[in-house]
């Protein structure tokens, strides 16, 4: 009897010392509510959807290199980006296994578009556009490379070439695109290519959350997405650019980040070295946007 109340005592201070402790574990967990990956995927193999990736992406750079908009190796922009995603890369496993096998690149490409994306494999680019339409800060460049380095980690482009296989009841899959191959023809005639796929609310969305945890990890305030959300409507004035879909809305994006903050701005505090209720508020470089607490 003795024994037993010893142990019954010493699993109660055990218990009571875990309700206690500043939880570092519940920290270390990041944003929640993501679920699974869809099965669709699963219709199409991923190394056949990240083999297709790089052939759309060597044309990509071959195409805007010779019309000189490939921006060169030590251009500042660029250098900003690579430095950037090199903070985030490293968080991305998390989320995707495969990440650690991905041969990561990223790229500036000179345009008035307000673009940017990461397809299959870790092939990033941006638009010049979207850096300076909307001046952004290096916290907000972190948080729309996070947005699409998510859609690359959660495989929605690969979801997307399943759905197609599908739908359209290819049984044989073939040669990567430009192959052409079943694949290639499938994911072309379900819409688009992957540099411009077109997203639905659940995948906007965890684009978004996915993105603003792998921000934070990297040490970039996850608050930059409201600001970011801000800027993008004040540019467009109500228009919503190609960048992302119009699924969900600015402002419902806006509702959902601020709703997950308390579950990213631990991790973030944790890079700065102080406490959350430290932080200062974020304040973005656009004069008529508030800073955000």
């Amino acid at each position: 009897m003795k024994r037993i109340l010893t142990a019954t005592a010493f699993s109660l201070i055990a218990l009571m010392a875990s309700a206690q402790t500043p939880s570092n574990a519940d920290d270390e967990r990041g944003v929640q509510g993501i679920g699974k990956m869809s099965a669709a995927r699963k219709l199409v193999s991923a190394e056949q959807i990240e083999g297709m990736a790089q052939k759309q992406y060597l044309q990509l750079q071959q195409e805007t290199n010779a019309k000189g908009a490939l921006a060169p190796p030590d251009h500042p922009q660029l250098l900003r980006l690579r430095a950037i995603a090199n903070k985030l890369i490293p968080f991305a496993p998390r989320w995707n296994e495969r990440a650690k096998q991905w041969k990561w690149e990223v790229n500036l490409i000179g345009s008035k578009q307000i673009n940017a994306f990461c397809m299959p494999g870790g092939k990033i680019a941006f638009y010049t556009g979207i850096l300076d339409t909307l001046k952004l800060t290096d916290d907000e460049v972190a948080m729309v490379m996070g947005h699409e380095i998510a859609h690359a980690l959660r495989e929605h482009g690969r979801e997307q070439a399943g759905k197609a296989m599908a739908t359209q009841g290819i049984a044989s899959i073939g040669s990567a695109l430009l192959g052409l191959g079943d694949l290639g023809r499938a994911v072309v005639s379900g819409g688009a290519n992957l540099m411009s796929l077109k997203f639905g609310r659940d995948d906007e969305t965890e684009g978004d959350l996915v993105g603003m945890d792998l921000a934070a990890r990297a040490g970039y305030d996850p608050r930059a997405g409201i600001a970011l959300w801000q800027k993008m409507s004040s540019a467009s004035k109500g228009a919503p650019p190609a960048w992302l879909s119009t699924h969900p809305s600015g402002k419902n994006r806006i509702a959902e980040i601020s709703k997950h903050l308390p579950e990213v701005m631990p991790l973030y505090a944790k890079t700065r070295g102080v406490p959350r209720s430290q932080l200062a508020p974020y304040k973005t470089n656009w004069p008529n946007i508030a800073p955000v607490n």
